[in-house]
């Protein structure tokens, strides 16, 4: 049986090497015994996946995707692309879009974190008419809301494009909206979510990685960085133990009346680890070590 790898992205413009942002996590994934392969990310989302894999050794794999995020539909050609060369992925693509896009996450997690409605939109369709949106919100009520993608949000521009003081005001909502949808341009992903506000600590947050359903890690956020709280994961493990998928993140905030609320669930292949941290024990643990 082949050791299990993992596939980083490789460097632009020494595409021999690791993209410089994941080139510590390789050396980490190697020291644990991985078999590390490399694969071009700007070839595949050019939308030449077989370019993409050609450094990929034939009958080499299982492997883990370990890099920058990838489009869900990319994703699948990904691992259709190792597949001709007798290759596998260890999170399948639809396993991929389950924790890496909200509606895919949403269920399991439904009494864990901000209520939340959706509608698929695909990067550049006509943003329908301004009382879609109202309506979608309905079921919110009134009072703050976000306004994000499936995958993310415009916190940056937070009163442009991602916060709206009050959902049922429909002109605002649109113009929230039509921001993100503009500023996302060709990288919207999915379509829009809605989600109710919820007042966090500033600060209070956490990153848990689980795999096969244990968490295994309890990192700080990257936003935020330094040592963080570990908050009681009890629900949220029965939460990713029902959502099925092996490698996944779980982003957690201490909300002000003393709660803690999951705020995002990812696939773990794409989620970011906190500045100095190489990932070592994280590869461990995918690999059994």
């Amino acid at each position: 049986m082949s050791v299990q790898g993992l596939l980083f992205c490789c460097d632009p413009l020494r595409t021999r090497h690791p993209d410089p942002g994941f080139a510590h996590e390789a050396a980490a994934a190697r020291r644990v015994g991985a078999q590390v392969a490399l694969v071009d990310h700007d070839a595949l989302l050019a939308g030449d996946p077989e370019a993409a894999v050609g450094r990929v050794r034939r009958d080499s794999g299982p492997y883990w995707y370990r890099g920058w995020m990838i489009p869900s539909a990319r994703y699948a050609e990904l691992e259709r692309a190792l597949a001709a060369r007798g290759c596998s992925l260890l999170t399948d693509a639809s396993a991929y879009r389950t924790a890496h896009e909200l509606p895919g996450w949403y269920e399991a997690f439904a009494g864990l974190t901000p209520r939340s409605v959706w509608r698929a939109l695909s990067a550049g369709e006509v943003l329908p008419d301004a009382s879609v949106w109202s309506d979608l919100a309905g079921p919110l009520g009134s009072g703050p809301g976000i306004v994000k993608d499936f995958v993310k949000s415009r916190k940056h521009e937070w009163h442009e494009a991602c916060f709206v003081p009050d959902l049922g005001d429909r002109v605002r909502l649109a113009t929230v909206v039509g921001r993100l949808v503009e500023l996302q341009g060709d990288f919207l992903a999915g379509g829009v979510v809605l989600r109710a506000f919820e007042p966090f600590v500033p600060g209070g947050e956490a990153r848990v990685w689980w795999v096969d359903g244990e968490a295994v890690r309890v990192t700080a956020h990257p936003d935020t960085p330094g040592r963080p709280e570990t908050p009681c994961l009890d629900a949220v493990g029965e939460a990713v133990r029902t959502l099925g998928c092996r490698w996944v993140s779980t982003d957690m905030a201490l909300r002000e009346d003393g709660v803690w609320r999951v705020v995002e669930v990812g696939d773990g292949q794409v989620t970011g680890l906190p500045a100095g941290d190489d990932g070592e024990s994280l590869f461990s643990a995918l690999l059994g070590t």
